[in-house]
């Protein structure tokens, strides 16, 4: 599995010793503070990245739950060091709700990568709480990564800007914590199929499925779509339409559906490395949203920009994700429309089965789709339409239904890595063109309103 920078005892062991002898022999120097911190390194948002996913391996997650933590953590990173150049510009005011946030003490110095070092740090734990949503062996690699980079950034600094800059982006975690608590996804880990939460049966209707990820009688999340949006505009989004239910052979209802069975009966290896390599399953993976997420990575580890575009990147990438799933799963729930399993056994084919075992949620619209063409979006933006990449976030892992360790895969655009992200949904059986195609174009929409932000003073 991807992301194991900290993944055994042992690992977690050597790297503690470590810790212990750079408290020991480093000792902070008491001269001048560092006036202008070096920005151009953006190693240390990388490495929260990393162990953001790996913290969604080692928790209790799904793709809603760990859309918003996204979404938190990136803007955590952004606001951390916003204000270490003038040219950016802070989402205070900009986002829903987001009024105020604490600001750098006129006149003070301020060590950066300290403060996003702590504020990452603060954020993810208060996301992820051990005991609670992860293990205390997790916890205390989160923190070991914090002390490591605390011991790193220290180095030459007097302990005042030490302090202040720990203390800073602590308080810009407090703030923005307390903000989330109220978007209405608070600690929804803990309870994410509402058995109180009645839903629609009969024809055209989703049913449980009792092939899937996660089996449950109850949908998953079924409130996510009343959820606050991280950009007001992305909340105002009118539901996408589904095409009318219909077992009229003529009809663009049953043609989506069959074409879907007739799909399955000539899947090829190629296509089931596809399914298999965008399957994402949050049990198991980094989840969808995480992929795009490692996407980002990717970008800025190809680029090497600075550490303030690094932040930027996921602050974007994440809020967008986050926007998408409440988008995707407000029209889920507007619909709860079936399947391909009920309506190709219903109406063409009674022994017909999907690929690839269903999520426990409704069909449309595609929440891999929305989230990835998002993203797409996003990145695009940043980092230009012919961004050629090798997407390696699965690269190694054996996943069903392989024996074998699976291979990277080659992209020329962020586009085509969305949409290729929404067919291996078709080839696994478990959506339709219908369920794709809508939302690759709302996904855009939502992503755009990111981008349109103003992200910069000019």
């Amino acid at each position: 599995m991807r992301y194991m920078i900290f993944s055994n005892r042992g690992i977690i062991r050597v790297l503690l010793f470590v810790v212990t002898v750079l408290m020991i022999t480093c000792k902070k120097n008491d001269g001048p503070s560092v006036k202008a911190p070096d920005l151009s390194n953006a190693s240390i948002a990388q490495q929260w990245a990393s162990m953001t996913l790996y913290t969604f391996t080692h928790g209790k997650n799904s793709p809603t739950y760990s859309s918003r933590s996204l979404g938190y953590i990136g803007l955590t990173m952004y606001e951390c060091i916003v204000h270490a150049d003038p040219s950016y510009r802070s989402m205070q005011g900009q986002l829903s709700g987001l009024s105020s946030l604490p600001q750098p003490d006129a006149g003070e110095t301020y060590q950066w990568q300290l403060v996003l070092n702590s504020g990452v740090q603060t954020i993810l734990k208060l996301l992820y709480p051990s005991n609670d949503n992860i293990n205390l062996e997790t916890e205390r690699t989160i923190d070991t990564l914090y002390q490591l980079n605390l011991i790193e950034h220290s180095n030459g600094v007097d302990e005042g800007t030490v302090d202040r800059s720990v203390q800073y982006g602590k308080d810009i975690a407090m703030a923005i914590y307390q903000w989330a608590s109220t978007d209405g996804g608070n600690n929804a880990y803990r309870a994410p199929f509402d058995p109180l939460s009645p839903f629609p049966t009969g024809l055209s209707y989703w049913v449980p499925p009792t092939k899937a990820q996660t089996v449950s009688k109850y949908p998953l999340h079924p409130h996510w779509g009343e959820n606050r949006t991280f950009n007001e505009a992305n909340g105002q989004l009118p539901v996408p339409v589904k095409l009318p239910y219909s077992t009229d052979t003529a009809s663009e209802y049953y043609k989506t559906y069959h074409d879907i069975s007739e799909l399955s009966k000539n899947i090829t290896r190629t296509d089931k490395e596809i399914a298999a390599w965008w399957a994402d399953d949050p049990t198991e993976t980094v989840s969808p949203p995480g992929h795009s997420f490692n996407l980002a990575t990717i970008a800025i580890k190809k680029t090497k920009p600075g550490l303030i575009k690094a932040a930027e990147t996921y602050a974007r990438v994440g809020m967008a994700v986050a926007d998408a799933f409440i988008c995707c799963f407000k029209a889920k729930y507007a619909y709860y429309n079936e399947r391909p399993s009920t309506y190709v056994k219903h109406a063409i084919d009674t022994s017909w089965s999907p690929f690839w075992p269903e999520p426990p949620f409704p069909a449309f619209p595609s929440g891999h789709s929305t989230q990835a063409s998002a993203a797409a979006e996003v990145l695009t933006d940043l980092y230009g339409d012919n961004f050629a990449f090798t997407d390696d976030t699965h690269t190694g892992a054996v996943r069903f239904p392989f024996s074998e360790p699976m291979q990277s895969r080659e992209f020329t655009s962020f586009q085509q890595c969305a949409e290729e992200t929404g067919y291996s949904r078709l080839l696994g059986g478990i959506h339709t063109a219908q369920d794709n195609e809508v939302v690759l174009a709302e996904g855009k929409k939502i992503g755009g309103n990111i981008n349109h932000l103003k992200w910069k003073n000019q």
